[in-house]
């Protein structure tokens, strides 16, 4: 149990309450004393002052001067909000209530209303207090009414004397001397002049800016403006912001203000003048000494001043040419037209054209003419500039010749891809015919009428067949077997074929080349090429002639090639055909290698021929060129690349036997159902088992279900779903041994690059006789691993 107080202790603590309740008493009266004090200082400072509630904007209290400011009554003012007074939108009064708060702005100026509804302009310092947990805003208000007035009319002055001063069409500027020129301001013309924008370089000096080329003239320009309070012509060098120096002449004068003095000052731009100045001691000087020949002339088309190259040039002295005249330089010159000439100089200033100068040699060469019309103190002349342009004529011309080239090699290509797309479409339905034809003539006697009208039909379908194939060899989509041989040995063997060709009246020459080493090209190409130069040129003769035959070894290089568009450098081999008929002109020669162009008569020539040869030129990456003029013949040159390598295999030539029948089994491809029929009757009349697909997803199906052994795949090349190529890289992996066939209108890259068939891959043209088939299927299938 503790122990209980004593009396003293008591005592004591009784003692203790009573003081700190005298110093509660104290503090609380110095507080009401303090309030008081404020509410005395609130309520009759002459200021004007609110009292807001910052959540609600109502307005809390209003001392007497705001009660005598607004003409409310302080218990209507009570009733109010700080929105009846301020005539900002309440949004905005909102971001004003919440920015006092965070401190973020205490000064404002607003537009207040009073309760006669006039409106003042008042300057507000607000600053927030708290009362019982509530955030207030404590706000004294200026009435700037008066202020707001007098600065609007100051600024109506200054706006006046600023137009004045920013209109004005020369660079004018003006510093406020207030114990030394703190700061530039400058009007329009001004920042044009020197380059600059008024956010670089308002209110900094021009030497804060660098703009003096030389500080000690800006020193010297203010001591004469504060000596005589002017200062005229005043000439120094000012620099510009791209760093450009331009010469100025200054013109300063002080303007007193009640509180300050301005250094007006105008600058004009003498930089032209001063370079016009220099320039003319240079003038005659630069004209004498530059490349091109000048010619000053007279209303009268007359000479009164040359420089040194028109002399040269023209091979006359000045002192000729200044009695000379343009019309005896110019042979082109129309002397009746230089009042009009001289009328378009003076509208239009400058001319350029194009005409020719005569040398005093005699020499014509042209020239590319600058006229200039100048006026001199009232007098016109004409000053003229005349360029040499024989080599840039020269490239012109070169570049005109490539680009008709171009052209050329373009127009071949599209007609060459059209020529290629019409003969496969043809090729199908040739094979269709051929094929019928010729199992019908099978069905009928030799006797029998029907057989005639057949061998009719067929003979008509091969012709057709020989010219489809003459369109894909121009086309390039003809399918070739290359050899590598020596072509003066070919072209000799081929020689008695060709004097039969060209008939007795005609003599032909053959002059092979030495060393030639050997071409890389299908023999049978090299056969049509030639025959069907020869034919040309035998054609082009009348009456007795001669047809030269020639070889040779022939490289081009880079400069060649660049100035003859389509051509490759290296080494290539030449073989050539000229004749000396009739010739041809530049217009028939640019259509001479276009399907179907002729100049025979109707029914003597198809056209095809040197398309043709143009196409087997190019499928072997060749290049061929035709010389021809209009009574002095022509010559024809092709130009086939030098084969690196001695070595090339024999051409196999048993194809003419006939073949023996089969009975092996056939997986026959064909999405053209025509062209499947007839073939799979050939082949079945051969004695093979013939299992056909019209698309490469049945062809696989029928391989899966087969359960014997397929020997020979037949498939065209292109097809839907997937090429003849990787269809049969599918049906390899169920038949190993399974051997393949291709056969389309035209080769694709799918099986021969350009045309040209890999090593191992065998192919056959359609459209084909079923012997021409019988023999292919038995050399495909006969062939050893």
């Amino acid at each position: 149990m503790p122990n209980k107080p004593t009396y003293e202790e008591l005592e004591r603590r009784v003692r203790e309450l009573e003081k700190s309740n005298f110093e509660f008493k104290g503090a609380e009266k110095e507080l009401r004393e303090r309030e008081a004090l404020f509410r005395n200082l609130f309520e009759h400072h002459s200021a004007v002052q609110l009292i807001i509630d910052a959540d609600s904007g109502n307005l809390i209290d209003a001392n007497d001067a705001a009660v005598e400011f607004y003409g409310w009554t302080k218990e209507e003012l009570q009733q109010m909000k700080i929105h009846d007074i301020n005539t900002l939108p309440p949004e905005e009064i909102k971001q004003t209530i919440e920015n006092v708060r965070t401190k973020k702005q205490i000064y404002f100026e607003f537009h207040h209303r009073l309760m006669d509804g006039t409106i003042r302009d008042v300057e507000v310092f607000s600053s927030k207090i708290q009362a019982k947990g509530k955030d207030l805003l404590h706000s004294v208000i200026h009435d700037i009414t008066a202020r707001k007035q007098a600065e609007k009319a100051l600024r109506k002055s200054e706006e006046s004397f600023s137009q004045l001063f920013e209109s004005a069409p020369v660079p004018m500027g003006y510093a406020i001397n207030i114990g030394g020129y703190k700061g530039t301001t400058w009007n329009d013309a001004w920042y044009r002049t020197f380059g600059y924008s008024r956010e670089q370089v308002d209110g900094r000096s021009g030497n804060d800016i660098g703009l003096w080329f030389n500080p000690e003239d800006r020193s010297r320009f203010i001591e004469m403006a504060n000596r005589q309070n002017y200062v005229s012509d005043f000439e120094a060098l000012l620099r510009c912001r791209d760093g450009a120096i331009r010469n100025c002449s200054l013109f300063g004068r002080f303007i007193d203000k009640a509180d300050h003095r301005l250094l007006m000052v105008v600058y004009l731009d003498i930089t032209d003048r001063k370079r016009a100045e220099e320039t003319l001691r240079f003038t005659q000087f630069a004209i004498d000494h530059m490349a091109d020949a000048a010619f000053w002339m007279t209303p009268e088309a007359r000479f009164f001043y040359v420089n040194q190259a028109a002399c040269r040039a023209l091979g006359y002295s000045r002192e000729e040419l200044m009695r000379m005249s343009v019309a005896d330089i110019d042979p082109e010159f129309p002397m009746e037209a230089w009042p009009q000439i001289w009328n378009e100089m003076r509208e239009k200033k400058h001319l350029v054209l194009q005409t020719s100068h005569r040398a005093k040699d005699g020499h014509v060469y042209p020239v590319e003419i600058q006229a200039n019309f100048v006026e001199v103190d009232g007098c016109e002349y004409n000053c003229t500039f005349a360029r040499d342009i024989t080599v840039r004529k020269r490239v012109d011309e070169d570049r005109e010749k490539l680009q008709s080239q171009l052209n050329q090699a373009q127009k071949m290509e599209s007609v060459g891809r059209l020529a290629g797309g019409v003969a496969h479409d043809f090729n199908n339905m040739l094979g269709a015919i051929l094929g019928y034809t010729e199992l019908g003539m099978m069905k009928v006697r030799p006797t029998d009428s029907i057989h005639g009208t057949l061998r009719e039909i067929q003979k008509a379908a091969q012709r057709s067949v020989d010219l489809t194939r003459q369109l894909l060899a121009f086309a390039r989509k003809q399918t070739v077997a290359p050899k590598v041989f020596d072509l003066n040995d070919a072209l000799e063997s081929m020689l008695k074929m060709l004097r039969r060709l060209i008939g007795e009246d005609i003599d032909l020459v053959w002059l092979p080349g030495k060393k030639l080493g050997r071409v890389r090209i299908d023999p049978s190409q090299i056969e049509q090429l030639l025959a069907n130069l020869c034919v040309n040129a035998r054609d082009a003769i009348r009456d007795t002639g001669k047809i030269i035959v020639e070889t040779g070894v022939v490289t081009f290089d880079e400069t060649f090639c660049e100035a003859h568009a389509g051509f490759v450098p290296g080494e290539y081999i030449l073989l050539a055909v000229s004749d000396n008929g009739c010739g041809m002109d530049v217009e028939t020669v640019s259509h001479v290698f276009e399907p179907f162009f002729t100049t025979k008569e109707v029914g003597k020539g198809t056209g095809l021929g040197l398309a043709t040869v143009y196409g087997m030129v190019k499928q072997n990456n060749g290049f061929i060129n035709v010389y021809s003029e209009p009574g002095q013949g022509t010559t024809f040159k092709i130009y086939l690349p030098r084969h690196a390598t001695e070595a090339g295999r024999r051409t196999k030539t048993d194809a003419a036997q006939p073949a023996e029948r089969g009975h092996e089994t056939i997986l026959l491809v064909e999405d053209e159902s025509m062209i499947m029929d007839i073939t799979k009757t050939m082949l079945e009349l051969q004695g093979y088992t013939v299992h056909a697909a019209a698309t490469p997803g049945e062809a696989i199906r029928l391989a899966q279900e087969h359960t014997g052994e397929i020997h020979l795949l037949i498939t065209d090349v292109v097809m839907p779903e997937l090429n003849g190529r990787d269809l049969a890289k599918r049906l390899q992996s169920l038949y190993p041994n399974l051997k393949r066939l291709f056969m389309s209108g035209y080769t694709a890259n799918v099986i021969a690059h350009h045309g040209v068939l890999d090593e191992g891959v065998h192919f056959i043209q359609k459209p084909f006789s079923m012997r021409t088939l019988a023999v292919k299927v038995r050399e495909v299938l006969d062939e050893t691993k």
